[in-house]
């Protein structure tokens, strides 16, 4: 893959491959050319977007990309790479690089070792407070590596955190991930090149909540427990 993928997902080409069937909102399969290179991508334009009660209109792709921003800030590198595009077959969305994997290999049939590299999504799902962790939402590469996708329903300023992965609960925070934690509170208390590009996705508010949730992390230093006062986990699980 090229290094310099988010430059080509945003000025490539694009041919519609495909739509994905399964899901909420209008999802489709892309090719991405440029300059001989081409790879595949998947697209929500906003206007695919089912209405939902909660989240403003037309706001869930700029969400994925700023669920990407997030990841990326924390060093974890959990999610393919995304860009917001404003010249798109359907209209404005976002374009991520597509991952190759078996669909049927997710959460529930991980095997125990893959199980125990879910630490930093669980601990993003808090950060980014994920509505919708499905198990179908962890996929690995030929390469083994590990991708979180699907966040267009995160960034609430409520807690909405709605998830599969509870396997971590009460355990202590590895140090290393409460230190890339603390330094996602510095970039986001200075006015960072992080927050100028979060600006562009979610409201100030949205931002101040990242800031709160990171800040209680720093605090507590451990794991939070499925709260007991609402629904924990999505529907439907996968």
């Amino acid at each position: 893959m090229p290094d310099n993928i988010l430059a080509i997902l945003q000025n490539g080409g694009l041919s519609l491959k495909g739509e994905f069937r399964w899901g909420s909102n209008y999802t489709f399969l892309i090719q991405v050319n440029h300059n001989g290179q081409s790879f595949l991508a998947v697209y929500k334009p906003s206007l695919g977007e089912r209405p939902l009660w909660d989240f403003p209109a037309h706001s869930l792709t700029k969400r994925e990309v700023a669920a990407y921003l997030v990841s990326q800030a924390l060093g974890w590198h959990l999610i393919p790479p995304t860009v917001y595009r404003l010249e798109a077959p359907h209209g404005p969305g976002s374009l991520q690089q597509f991952i190759q994997h078996d669909p049927q290999y997710h959460y529930f049939n991980f095997r125990p070792e893959h199980l125990l590299r879910l630490r930093p999504v669980a601990l993003l799902d808090v950060l980014i407070n994920n509505a919708d962790r499905k198990g179908s939402h962890l996929i690995l590469d030929p390469q083994d590596n590990l991708w979180a996708i699907d966040h267009g329903v995160c960034f609430h300023e409520d807690d909405k955190l709605r998830t599969v992965i509870w396997d971590f609960a009460g355990e202590p925070i590895p140090e290393e991930m409460m230190d890339d934690i603390n330094s996602l509170c510095e970039q986001l208390e200075r006015k960072s090149s992080l927050l100028a590009a979060l600006s562009d996705y979610l409201t100030p508010r949205e931002i101040s909540a990242i800031l709160s949730r990171s800040k209680k992390l720093t605090e507590t230093r451990q794991f939070p427990y499925p709260p007991s006062d609402r629904r924990a986990f999505p529907y439907p699980l996968i």
